[in-house]
C-alpha cells in the first residue's frame, strides 16, 4: 500500500491574499466552479494539469519561527536570478543568499506573510533534478 500527497496546506492570516499572491508565483489558478473569494477561511489553487494543489487555511496565530517545511522553486523557462526578481516584484521579500560565484546556489525569500521559500537555478541553469543546487 503506498498514499500520494493530495495538497500541501499553509497556515495563513489571509488565505484568499496569499493564494491570490502564491497562484501569480506558481502559475495556478483556483477552481471556477469554487472560486476563491475574499473572507474565506480556506482557498485552494491548482497547477494547470490539476495535480499540484496548494490550499491556504486562515489560522489565528502568527508566524513566529522559521517554517519546518516550505517551497523549493525551480524557475522553468528563466533563469534563477531572473525569477528572483519577478517574485521580488510581486511582494517577496529577500531573506538569505546562498548563491555562490560559480553559479551554484539559490536564494531564500519570504512570502507576504514571512513564509520562506527558496529559488533554485532554473531548468536553463542545469541539466538534471539531481543535479547540485
Amino acid at each position: 500500500m503506498t498514499s500520494r500527497i493530495s495538497h500541501t496546506t499553509v497556515d495563513s492570516r489571509n488565505a484568499y491574499e496569499q493564494s491570490a499572491w502564491w497562484a501569480k508565483v506558481l502559475d495556478m489558478s483556483e477552481d471556477p466552479a469554487d472560486p476563491n473569494l475574499p473572507g474565506h477561511e480556506e482557498c485552494m489553487i491548482f497547477s494547470a494539469d490539476g495535480r499540484q494543489r496548494v490550499l491556504f487555511i486562515e489560522v489565528p496565530e502568527t508566524k513566529e519561527i522559521k517554517n519546518r517545511l516550505h517551497f523549493d522553486l525551480r524557475p522553468i523557462d528563466v533563469t534563477r536570478d531572473e525569477e528572483i526578481a519577478r517574485v521580488l516584484a510581486l511582494g517577496a521579500t529577500e531573506f538569505e543568499d546562498h548563491r555562490l560565484p560559480d553559479g551554484r546556489g539559490w536564494m531564500t525569500l519570504k512570502d507576504p506573510e514571512g513564509n520562506e521559500f527558496c529559488i533554485l537555478r532554473g531548468d536553463l541553469e542545469v541539466s538534471d533534478d539531481y543535479a547540485p543546487q
